[in-house]
């Protein structure tokens, strides 16, 4: 089973709040499957995960792995379980957020 982190858990319920605010079901049900999906990868394959997001390589410094998972970027650490620590939308300015 995957833990999420306190934070993460923030980053998902906000993410839930702005496509309901906005009537986007199917953005929220991408979301649900996006999540289910990197859950599955990530305890299939820990170790999968790119160091950084590709479009952001100075991420590496936090110690996180990373896998895209549909719209989404995803930051875990390899602790067992593992750990989600971020859910970040792939337009998102992911450095800022972090």
């Amino acid at each position: 089973m995957t833990v999420y982190s306190a934070r993460a858990e923030r980053q998902v319920i906000a993410l839930l709040h702005h496509y309901e605010n906005l009537g986007r079901a199917s953005a929220s049900r991408a979301r649900e499957v996006a999540l289910a999906d990197a859950e599955r990868r990530i305890e299939r394959n820990p170790t999968a995960g790119l160091t950084a997001p590709r479009p952001y390589p100075q991420l590496a410094r936090y110690g996180l792995a990373w896998i895209k998972s549909g719209r989404y970027w995803i930051a875990y650490n390899t602790s067992q379980p593992p750990v989600i620590a971020g859910v970040f939308f792939e337009t998102a300015n992911i450095p800022q957020r972090m």
